[in-house]
């Protein structure tokens, strides 16, 4: 899956309940995915940890469609040199 398509998946799945909460809250909830990542890790509990980054994935691709960024352009921008 390109990250053009995970985000259109995002949008379509989210965009309405996300933007409803706001970027703040959207925030918080990463942050909360973070810290269940974290765990993971520090468990070493790979399946947690492979659903928690994709969690993250998740939700910093929702929050890309409530700030109007397109993700794959974000990253291109900074890391394709």
């Amino acid at each position: 899956m390109e990250c053009e398509d995970f985000q259109t998946l995002m949008r379509e799945l989210y965009y309405d309940r996300d933007n409803q909460r706001g970027v703040g809250k959207m925030f918080m909830r990463i942050t909360e995915e973070l810290g269940e990542l974290g765990r993971a890790i520090r468990n070493h509990d790979e399946q947690g940890m492979k659903e928690e980054m994709a969690d993250v994935l998740a939700w910093l691709f929702s929050l890309g469609n409530i700030l109007g960024l397109d993700m794959e352009e974000a990253v291109l921008s900074k890391y394709d040199k």
